[in-house]
């Protein structure tokens, strides 16, 4: 791993966004595939970011501001991207359900998605099934990220699912759920693909329902 990928790697597990920016300025000017500085600089650190979250070395706060100094990374690494026609591994619409208005969740979740490689497209909080539908008829979502904190609010959920299946698309888009009050009993009765409880769970669970 050259110099300047294991200073955004570095600077990612610390948090650092102006390290990462530095480490990515210099290995654009170095001539490193763009590519190759996502995955090995920027995912990877992603990955490892994750796995201590799930061993209880790292919490909430510091995967927040590592998912942070990726985004900042990101900013800097975009369009030298699109330059190299690269191809995100997905695209995502994420939100959080009519009703709820709580973004903290739904926002980690995104930022982790999109640090393991996959396009996001944010359609904010108190999104309607219709909105979300509206994402993967023309948007072309590959998947459908449902967030809720309220009870009250988790039909919702159901409701969106059910408005894919009206629409005749369900079956060439995936769904997952999660937020505090949900559970993998609460997903498998309104026909979710997948449960995550946090994060880190969510970014694993999307590849492998995204590699079938």
């Amino acid at each position: 791993m050259s110099d300047q990928l294991k200073q955004i790697y570095a600077g990612i597990m610390e948090g650092n966004v102006a390290v990462v920016q530095q480490g990515i300025t210099a290995a654009l000017e170095a001539g490193l595939n763009p590519e190759v500085i996502l995955n090995q600089g920027m995912i990877s650190a992603m990955a490892e970011v994750g796995r201590l979250f799930e061993e209880g070395e790292y919490f909430v706060p510091e995967m927040l501001i590592a998912a942070r100094a990726m985004q900042g990374g990101l900013s800097i690494l975009r369009p030298a991207l699109i330059r190299a026609n690269f191809q995100p591994k997905g695209r995502i619409a994420i939100g959080t359900v009519k009703g709820d208005l709580h973004d903290i969740g739904k926002n980690l979740v995104g930022m982790m998605l999109e640090g393991a490689g996959y396009e996001i497209v944010d359609l904010g909080v108190d999104v309607t099934p219709q909105q979300f539908l509206d994402a993967v008829q023309n948007k072309k979502a590959d998947m459908v990220a449902l967030s809720a904190l309220l009870t009250t609010t988790m039909p919702n959920m159901r409701a969106t699912i059910e408005a894919l299946n009206a629409a005749g698309v369900r079956n060439r888009v995936k769904v997952i759920v999660g937020g505090a009050p949900v559970t993998q009993e609460f997903a498998s009765q309104i026909g979710a693909d997948g449960f995550a409880p946090d994060a880190s769970q969510a970014a694993r669970l999307t590849n492998t329902l995204l590699a079938k």
